[in-house]
């Protein structure tokens, strides 16, 4: 099970940090995955952690500006998200799948388990 959180309304060029706990599985053979939608358009991916190595990726749009990171001691994974755009607005969801090779780590259908989506919203 995946809980996120942390979700909020900010203006641009703030900061939010998103939480997402999971519990039940042990993650180390997992990639945890950040995806956002927008109202009217595709599920896009966002940044994905390898918890066993710490390996990164990002989407471009984000590089620079938002982070992803995990505590092994709480299974939590965050992002903190700085410098926030208009169109950095969507529903934030996390994710988690065994055995992603990481060239399909940008892929949702990749991921077997899903958190119930936070809302992030900002401000011009």
């Amino acid at each position: 099970q995946l809980q996120a959180s942390g979700g909020g309304l900010v203006q641009a060029g703030g900061s939010l940090t998103l939480s997402c706990v999971a519990s039940g599985r042990t993650l180390s053979s997992y990639f945890m995955g950040w995806f956002r939608q927008a109202p009217g358009k595709k599920r896009e991916f966002v940044a994905a952690v390898r918890w066993s190595a710490g390996t990164t990726l990002y989407t471009d749009s984000v590089k620079g500006r938002f982070t992803i990171s995990r505590d092994n001691t709480k299974n939590t994974v965050y992002l903190q998200m700085n410098s926030l755009k208009p169109e950095d607005t969507a529903v934030y969801y996390c994710a988690a799948g065994p055995r992603i090779i990481t060239s399909m780590a940008r892929v949702p259908s990749s991921y077997d388990y899903w958190g119930q989506g936070t809302q992030v919203t900002v401000s011009s």
